[in-house]
């Protein structure tokens, strides 16, 4: 596939009925005072030649420090999100925000100061319902929860 691609992996869970999605804050100081549509799902890039749902389990693992969850996984298909070809996959699981260790990414901070920075990448993750995913999640990915409420027939 030409160009990047990024695979990640959306959890879910049904509490009281409602569908709840886990997502995750983007770190950094450009996103530390956003809230709405500074969310993403738990994604990365795809190694060279590794396949897109390996990656997604890598990847996920990389930012929350805790393994993908097992089960039977979904694939939602593919958007454009910033140049880039983002392929998620749903899966009903369960895990505890405050277990998160967050994997991080090195910042020149401040810009050309000449310093750099370590930064979490995701500097918190949360369970949602669908409509506040809607509002908290980039517009890029918002697609996804659509797919997800379809797979479940929400």
């Amino acid at each position: 596939m030409a160009g990047k691609h990024s695979a990640g992996i959306l959890v879910y869970r049904t509490v009281a009925g409602e569908t709840e999605v886990l997502i995750g804050h983007m770190g950094g100081p450009f996103w530390a005072k956003k809230d709405d549509a500074a969310w993403s799902i738990p994604k990365g890039e795809c190694e060279p030649g590794e396949a897109p749902e390996e990656a997604a389990r890598r990847e996920f693992a990389e930012e929350l420090g805790l393994p993908a969850p097992e089960g039977d996984y979904a694939e939602l298909g593919t958007v454009r999100q910033s140049g880039k070809q983002v392929t998620v996959w749903a899966v009903e699981g369960d895990l505890d925000p405050a277990k998160v260790v967050p994997g991080t990414f090195a910042l020149e901070w401040p810009p050309r100061s000449g310093k750099t920075q370590e930064f979490p990448e995701l500097d918190r993750v949360a369970w949602v319902d669908l409509a506040t995913a809607g509002e908290k999640l980039v517009k890029g990915q918002r697609a996804f929860l659509e797919r997800l409420g379809g797979l479940l027939g929400a």
